[in-house]
């Protein structure tokens, strides 16, 4: 199959960028977060969202219109200034995803609800500002400004999952710190993944984050964005 084979369903801090870096160290080409210009996209789509194209061409009649550059997406949502998409919680695009390639695979990243909702809280300012004011399916305005309203959050969006993919084997839940991660993740895409680790790690107090920079090809990941990685 060419184009895109492989969606992220899973939420920001959960080892997206992990993913996306993993894949591309076997060779596929992986859009997380935004289009790079460095991957040489169509004029015009450089620089912008994985999920604003996802929403174009679901809305042109196919959700990956605009993205067949790609053989994965990694990170697919948006929360930066008034621009809050999610399709990861859009069950009518899951719905359209699934429809348009009867062969794609789709992914979850996960860590254990507290886990996540803890780096949300210390990742700029996603848990203390961004989620509060955003617009978020599940979590609308003026809540997950707390560890509680945020973990059943969390919780909810992969039960949602769940609930839609069941036992469907091109459906993987990936627990990102288990010691097989690497290997179900590998079997599911049908890779030799030559890289395993961590990428996007928070290393601080209240507000502080970093990216692990080693061996990690920065042309290909805008590591200054406010959006959730």
């Amino acid at each position: 199959m060419s184009g895109v084979k492989c969606v992220n369903l899973g939420l920001p801090k959960t080892g997206t960028t992990t993913l996306a870096y993993a894949l591309e160290q076997a060779g596929w080409l992986v859009a997380d977060h935004k289009l790079r210009r460095a991957h040489k996209p169509p004029p015009g789509l450089g620089g912008t969202f994985v999920g604003r194209q996802l929403y174009n061409g679901y809305f042109e009649g196919d959700p990956f219109k605009y993205l067949d550059l790609y053989d994965a997406l990694s990170e697919i949502s948006v929360l930066k200034g008034e621009t809050s998409l999610w399709p990861q919680c859009d069950y009518a695009l899951i719905k359209a995803m699934r429809l348009a390639r009867p062969d794609l695979l789709f992914i979850a990243t996960w860590r254990p609800a507290q886990d996540t909702s803890d780096s949300m809280r210390r990742w700029n300012n996603l848990g203390t500002d961004r989620l509060p004011t955003g617009a978020i399916p599940g979590l609308p305005m003026g809540y997950g400004q707390t560890d509680a309203q945020r973990v059943r959050w969390i919780q909810g969006h992969y039960d949602m999952l769940r609930d839609i993919f069941g036992d469907d084997p091109r459906y993987l839940e990936l627990p990102m710190a288990d010691a097989d991660a690497q290997n179900r993740l590998s079997e599911h895409v049908g890779l030799e993944l030559p890289w395993w680790g961590k990428m996007n790690v928070n290393t601080g107090g209240d507000d502080a984050a970093s990216l692990d920079t080693t061996s990690h090809d920065t042309t290909s990941h805008d590591t200054t964005s406010s959006g959730p990685t």
